[in-house]
């Protein structure tokens, strides 16, 4: 089954420190699939995929040494009622995880709006250099939700280097993106752990270090 969904990751140029401008913003749209497993109990695993448009905006170029601001802005998002004939109640626990840009320092991170995510409070944290995005849920079924804004406060690094962005994930083992799904089949009712990742995993934005 393929679900459309939209995970965008996108860079926003901001002003520049020191009274350095960035320079012009460029955008790209870019497609991008995810590959996902669900793992339930007893019953085997199910894999499907998700078709995913990420709109990327970020400064051409920026100066090393100067501030510019991040922003992920997530497209609404639909729930697949159901996947290889199994209806899907609700998700939950969805955490979506990106490196923190090479070539930068992260100051802030911050969340903003977002609709449909259920009762539980959105929230992000930084770790290990990945930058996770919470989202308790639960989400119904069916719904159509879209996740928070993620505005992220750089510094700079050297002349010379480029500053990217690209969400993480290589395999199942290691996702870029993992939620829980409550799933009713034909004769009972379980949580299916879901992890999907980029496949492939393009990058999404480049801004030059001048």
């Amino acid at each position: 089954m393929r679900t459309r969904v939209a995970l965008p990751m996108a860079l926003l140029g901001a002003v520049a420190a020191l009274g350095l401008a960035t320079g012009a913003a460029s955008a790209a749209d870019n497609p991008l699939t995810l590959a996902c497993q669900a793992t339930p109990p007893i019953v085997s695993a199910e894999t499907f995929t998700i078709d995913a448009g990420v709109n990327g905006t970020a400064p051409a170029t920026v100066a090393a040494g100067s501030a510019f601001t991040v922003t992920l802005a997530p497209d609404a998002i639909t729930v697949p009622g159901s996947v290889n004939g199994n209806t899907v109640n609700s998700i939950s626990s969805l955490k979506l995880t990106a490196p923190v840009p090479a070539n930068a320092t992260l100051n802030t991170e911050t969340l903003s709006g977002g609709s449909g995510l259920g009762s539980g409070t959105p929230s992000v944290s930084v770790s290990g250099g990945t930058l996770t995005m919470t989202v308790p849920g639960p989400i119904s079924g069916g719904s159509t939700f879209t996740l928070p804004t993620l505005d992220l406060g750089l510094t700079a690094g050297a002349s010379g280097t480029t500053v990217q962005t690209q969400l993480a994930g290589s395999s199942y083992s290691s996702p870029g993106l993992t939620f829980t799904a409550n799933v009713t089949s034909s004769i009972f009712t379980v949580n299916a752990p879901t992890a999907c990742y980029p496949s492939p995993n393009p990058v999404l934005t480049t801004t030059t270090v001048s």
